[in-house]
């Protein structure tokens, strides 16, 4: 039997159940795709951001949350009207939780070849403290 899929979301639940109830859902829809690894006492972050320029992004670390946000310019083509569109364009934003409290004065983030990186240290207040116990 042929199934005709009438939507994106009823093509995703085919394919989960295809692939044995593999989680598409936590990749679909979601932009920028990112990958984040914990190294020490820092976070790095690496977020998929072809096509946008730097000054188009926002990047906010309050407490132990990282926010990347901005805005993707729909790509045209002078004398061409689109005959299929699937990449993303318009506002953006993505949160991530941190394990930890962020040292936002010292975040460097770089964006290079679509790709923006993000490192974040751990702030010095949230860092574990031995206790000195006192004798008499």
């Amino acid at each position: 039997m042929l199934y005709r899929a009438r939507n994106t979301n009823e093509m995703d639940k085919l394919m989960e159940s295809f692939f044995n109830g593999w989680p598409l859902e936590e990749t679909t829809n979601v932009y920028p795709g990112l990958n984040a690894w914990k190294k020490d006492d820092t976070i790095i972050v690496k977020a998929e951001l072809p096509g946008v320029n730097s000054e188009d992004v926002d990047i906010s670390v309050s407490g132990n949350n990282l926010t990347i946000s901005g805005n993707k310019k729909l790509e045209e083509l002078k004398g061409a009207e689109p005959h299929r569109r699937e990449r993303h364009y318009g506002k953006f934003s993505r949160t991530l939780s941190l394990p930890y409290n962020a040292d936002s004065g010292k975040v460097v983030a770089e964006l290079k070849d679509g790709i923006l990186s993000v490192t974040i240290p751990r702030a010095e207040e949230d860092k574990p403290r031995k206790i000195t116990i006192k004798t008499n």
